[in-house]
């Protein structure tokens, strides 16, 4: 492996530990607020740096879309996910969370049948499978009661996945600021109007909690991108994964929340499951449609990771 594959990695598990951190901020303002209050703010100040980021495409165009039925459900899926994300982090152990959450390529490998028109194969059926049983063995319907938790997490699942393949869909086509701004802009507006019916005073130091979310989430999109122009994409891709070993000791120190041998057996099945589709769909020959799950889109609901990655090596598109 070479310095830049190692550079590359890094970048990415320091990327993953921000969102882990910004998760687990997420959980400790949940006990006070509402998630449409958290995510209005944390948005709120993140939108300054996405902006000058954005500003620094040259490119001489409007901002039209040219797919706007695409960018109509990209808007609308990345709002899902990310409000269906937070619910869960705030009434879910983080490390059940992410188990469920892990499950995204999993459903974009399945989705990109009907959308892309992609062919996938027995083996990456078989892992699709695999991985949906470790969902069962973590979720155990009818031994642990089902909470709005376990729902707004497969929602937020199901919900990154459509977005990821609208990217794919809007290909180089759609110019990256319009699949950034879009669903910011709209993320914006629609927690501006729930606001005045859910709002609560924060004190300083909650909205101090609350403005590094918003930082974490920047600086974990930079990040991965640093790390997608660095190191191949199926090196960092499965370095999602490594939310988990930052979950288990928030969890038990901030929460006192213990993972049980289910929740650990699940999170197996489905990490392993991801790690195999990603080495399948990184083979050449696998498909010549370059595969979704290389899109670092596994964090719809932190911001445009992927729209910043598109954006930056589109940028004469």
């Amino acid at each position: 492996m070479d310095a830049s594959a190692n550079r590359g990695i890094l970048l990415a598990l320091l990327a993953f530990g921000a969102f882990a951190t910004h998760d687990a901020l997420i959980k400790v303002l949940g006990t006070e607020y509402t998630v449409f209050q958290i995510i209005f703010f944390s948005v709120l100040f993140s939108f300054i740096p996405m902006t000058m980021a954005l500003t620094a495409d040259t490119t001489v165009a409007n901002l039209r879309p040219r797919h706007p039925w695409l960018v109509a459900i990209r808007t609308v899926t990345m709002i899902t996910a990310m409000i269906a994300a937070f619910i869960a982090f705030t009434r879910l152990p983080l490390a059940q969370t992410y188990a469920l959450l892990f499950a995204t390529p999993l459903l974009i490998t399945a989705l990109s049948i009907p959308f892309l028109g992609e062919r996938v194969g027995v083996r990456r059926w078989i892992a699709v499978v695999v991985g949906l049983i470790g969902v069962v063995i973590v979720l155990r319907p009818g031994a642990v009661p089902l909470d709005l938790g376990h729902v707004a997490a497969l929602v937020a699942s199901l919900a990154a996945a459509v977005s990821s393949i609208m990217v794919r869909r809007a290909g180089p086509e759609e110019r990256s600021a319009v699949l950034i701004l879009y669903p910011m802009l709209a993320n914006i507006l629609l927690m501006a109007v729930i606001l005045p019916w859910v709002y609560v005073p924060m004190p300083f130091l909650d909205l101090a909690l609350v403005a590094t979310v918003g930082l974490l989430a920047t600086t974990g999109q930079f990040l991965i991108v640093a790390a997608y122009k660095t190191a191949p994409a199926a090196r960092v891709a499965p370095m999602q994964y490594s939310q988990i070993l930052w979950a288990v000791p928030f969890g038990a120190i901030l929460f006192g929340d213990v993972p049980d041998i289910w929740v650990g057996v699940g999170s197996v099945v489905i990490i392993a499951s991801g790690l195999f589709i990603v080495w399948r769909e990184s083979l050449d020959q696998v498909s010549q449609i370059k595969p979704a799950t290389q899109n670092p889109n596994m964090r719809p609901w932190v911001g445009p990771a992927t729209r910043i990655r598109i954006f930056r090596r589109n940028r004469k598109t």
